[in-house]
């Protein structure tokens, strides 16, 4: 399978030239399959991961068993930015939520490119600080905003990063997404549904209306976008 084209993902193609003729070489292209695990948490991370389709879910596991998405990683970012310029231990799992394709090298290559120059490295931190910021606003919606608000944000957030409007989401898996019970899921995937936002039918989810959407979601979703376009100016 030959290498995705540079542009189609957000940080390759925000690469200057010389960037990007650092790591050219080492770029090969691979599937994202659905569900695959790409890291567990306190696993090493060897691999960095540039999708050019598809959506890489960021994962906490509880020890009763429970599992919360904190991030998501699209065609916008990078997995491995952290691990490039410190532990490499992961500090999540990362489980591919939306199949596709993606660019991948070798971190340790990626990390003696970011040695030889400056202008990565700040890329890299800034990619970085966008995924740290999502993460943030992750837990702050979790905690104090309604399931109709979190799960619309999602799905406008997925569809943002995945460029589709046709979804692959089970109820597991949007529980997840939004740290609520596969009830609650139902019941506002029911709410969008009878509201012409989504068509919503045995894990497919069709996006109708991007706009009721946004003001369904809430403050969380601008939040966390003007955060990627201030960082990273490309969103």
């Amino acid at each position: 399978m030959e290498t995705t084209g540079r542009p189609s993902n957000g940080f390759l193609s925000a690469l200057s030239a010389d960037d990007y003729e650092l790591i050219r070489p080492y770029l090969r292209a691979i599937d994202l399959p659905h569900d695959a695990v790409l890291v567990e948490a306190g696993e090493t991370l060897k691999r960095a991961y540039f999708p050019h389709r598809g959506v890489i879910s960021l994962v906490v596991k509880l020890a009763k068993g429970e599992h919360v998405q904190v991030a998501m990683i699209g065609r916008d970012s990078l997995l491995g930015t952290l691990s490039t310029m410190g532990d490499a231990s992961a500090l999540n799992t990362a489980v591919v939520l939306v199949p596709g394709v993606a660019s991948v090298m070798d971190l340790d290559r990626l990390r003696v490119a970011a040695d030889q120059s400056s202008s990565l490295r700040t890329l890299l931190t800034r990619h970085g600080l966008a995924v740290y910021a999502q993460v943030q606003q992750t837990a702050g919606c979790n905690a104090a905003h309604p399931v109709e608000s979190r799960l619309s944000r999602c799905l406008l957030h997925t569809h943002d990063l995945s460029g589709d409007y046709r979804l692959l989401l089970t109820q597991e898996a949007m529980a997840q997404m939004i740290g609520a019970r596969r009830n609650s899921v139902s019941l506002v995937a029911n709410t969008l549904q009878q509201a012409n936002f989504i068509h919503y039918s045995r894990g497919h989810i069709q996006i109708l209306n991007l706009d009721g959407l946004r003001q369904t979601a809430c403050e969380c979703y601008a939040t966390v976008k003007a955060q990627y376009d201030r960082l990273l100016g490309q969103r």
